[in-house]
């Protein structure tokens, strides 16, 4: 019985130390504001799934979630349904990533696929 609680509790600890530290989710305004109020890193990226770029992206965003270092949250934005806010942070392109550390903007990417290259810019938050 003891040899199953020690096996559970390495389990759960196992499990917690490969927790993904780049959250990837949907974009909603009130995620946004809430993230932002609490000073808090978050990136934008404006996508669209007919986006061969992006697609690519989506890629290297998965390689780079196991990287305990980028600890923040990554909104993916509806290029095409999205066009309020597009005009209002002047995105002209799909495959265009905006990075803020609460409100300020840190840094502004548009086509980077590379691990590397969108590490880079994510880390601008941080």
């Amino acid at each position: 019985m003891q040899l199953n609680k020690s096996l559970a509790l390495c389990a759960v600890l196992l499990a917690s130390s490969w927790a993904q530290a780049l959250t990837v989710t949907p974009y909603s305004a009130a995620a946004l504001a809430k993230l932002q109020a609490a000073g808090e890193p978050v990136a934008l990226h404006f996508h669209a799934d007919w986006c061969p770029t992006c697609r690519a992206q989506d890629k290297s965003v998965e390689a780079l979630k196991a990287d305990p270092a980028l600890t923040l949250t990554l909104l993916s934005v509806d290029y095409d349904k999205e066009s309020d806010l597009k005009k209002q942070l002047n995105v002209r392109s799909q495959s265009t990533f905006i990075v803020y550390r609460g409100k300020v903007e840190k840094a502004r990417s548009i086509g980077e696929t590379s691990v590397d290259g969108i590490r880079k810019t994510l880390r601008a938050s941080l």
